[in-house]
């Protein structure tokens, strides 16, 4: 049987035509006012995954 694609990992991450994963940054959606304007503008840009959970998170949608 076909493995599904989990929803929740699959509005989270996203896979590049390279087939890099990227990931949003946590801590990003309030409280920023106290956080530097270099911070705020670094979380905006995606992250890649790290090699520890590529695997898993690929396995999520459905690779």
């Amino acid at each position: 049987m076909k493995q599904k694609t989990k929803k929740a990992a699959k509005k989270r991450f996203k896979l590049t035509a390279t087939g890099k994963l990227l990931r949003g940054h946590a801590y990003s959606s309030h409280l920023k006012r106290k956080k530097t304007k270099k911070r705020i503008r670094a979380q905006k840009e995606p992250a890649k995954v790290s090699a520890g959970f590529r695997r898993k998170i690929e396995k999520f949608l459905g690779g």
